[in-house]
């Protein structure tokens, strides 16, 4: 099902880039919660980090847990994140960020990090949440919230496993449905600024844990590529097994596992988005039942910001992801 949503900018913030900015710059001065590191051993031999908000550990183990995906170069410490978990635990429930493998101030072990596909990581950590029932440390309704590649690695999770999943409803916002489209978006117009800004720290990523002589891929062609799509030919496909940009884009675009979901989930995307075109949108025939697309008119990217002053904004996806996810999270047991 798409539907519009009842979203509408505020009125001394309407310009797209301006809601992006905005909303990017409020963690240089909104709340920053305190977090609890967990490292999280994975199957292969790696490692990454799970950051709790530590006012949750006073919640008893059956209360809702909401699992949050960053978006790229993301972390716990991204604005959206703890706006998100403040909100949740004024509704009593625990909540933590699952980072993407090299992320943050984390470094991973093994000689790659991170895409908008990898899914077996948040597939691995969800199974380890409920494993033991005897004595369960996280035995309450499991719950999702993507943002931007986050929300991605999500839809696609949720479109693999059908009914196969522990959690009981998701949210998906800004979300790269198809990384194509997005790409060429980034090639556009102003949009190159984010381009530059984020190629910039992906490189720096990439210097930390590679020099040209460890590195799995070519090292001058990484270091000067000066669009995603060049970035993701000569770094993301040969370091995660794909054969090239177009490989990865055509597998890993969750577009392509929207009809396999069978969780509620909603999908929040604005037609403004500066890192995407409308093309994004799909049909709705390629949604299952159980998908929900909220398109916006505006927004821009983790934006919507809806009303408040500078000092006092108004954020709108908190409180919509969470007004989804309620219901879904006093609903008996799967």
């Amino acid at each position: 099902m798409i539907i519009d949503s009842a979203f509408q900018p505020a009125g001394w913030l309407k310009n797209r880039h301006a809601q992006t900015f905005f909303a990017s710059f409020y963690a240089l001065w909104g709340p920053k919660p305190a977090l609890r590191r967990e490292t999280l051993d994975l199957p292969d031999g790696d490692t990454t980090a799970v950051d709790w908000l530590a006012a949750g550990d006073e919640l008893p183990a059956t209360a809702p847990l909401l699992i949050i995906l960053h978006g790229l170069e993301g972390s716990a410490n991204s604005s959206y994140c703890r706006m998100l978990m403040l909100a949740a635990l004024q509704l009593g429930w625990r909540s933590c960020v699952l980072h993407f493998r090299d992320c943050g101030d984390y470094r991973n072990r093994l000689p790659r990090r991170y895409h908008a596909g990898e899914t077996n990581d948040l597939r691995y950590f969800l199974e380890t949440l409920h494993k033991n029932p005897e004595s369960p440390e996280n035995s309450g309704p499991l719950l999702a919230a993507g943002f931007s590649l986050g929300g991605n690695v999500l839809l696609k999770y949720l479109g693999e496993s059908g009914q196969h999943t522990p959690l009981r409803a998701a949210t998906a916002v800004c979300v790269p449905l198809n990384l194509h489209e997005c790409a060429k978006a980034l090639e556009q117009g102003f949009s190159r600024t984010y381009q530059r800004y984020l190629l910039k720290r992906m490189k720096a990523s990439v210097t930390r844990k590679f020099d040209p002589h460890t590195a799995a891929f070519n090292w001058e062609k990484a270091m000067s590529a000066r669009t995603f799509a060049e970035f993701d030919d000569w770094v993301t496909a040969p370091l995660h097994g794909f054969s090239g940009m177009q490989d990865y884009y055509d597998k890993c675009s969750s577009t392509h596992f929207l009809k396999g979901i069978e969780r509620p989930s909603l999908i929040i995307n604005a037609l403004d988005d500066p890192f995407m075109t409308r093309d994004v949108i799909p049909a709705e025939d390629a949604l299952s039942d159980h998908v929900t697309l909220e398109v916006a008119q505006a927004g821009g990217h983790v934006g919507f910001i809806g009303g408040g002053t500078p000092r006092t904004p108004q954020f709108y996806l908190p409180g919509r992801i969470l007004e989804f996810l309620g219901p879904n999270a006093a609903m008996p047991g799967l």
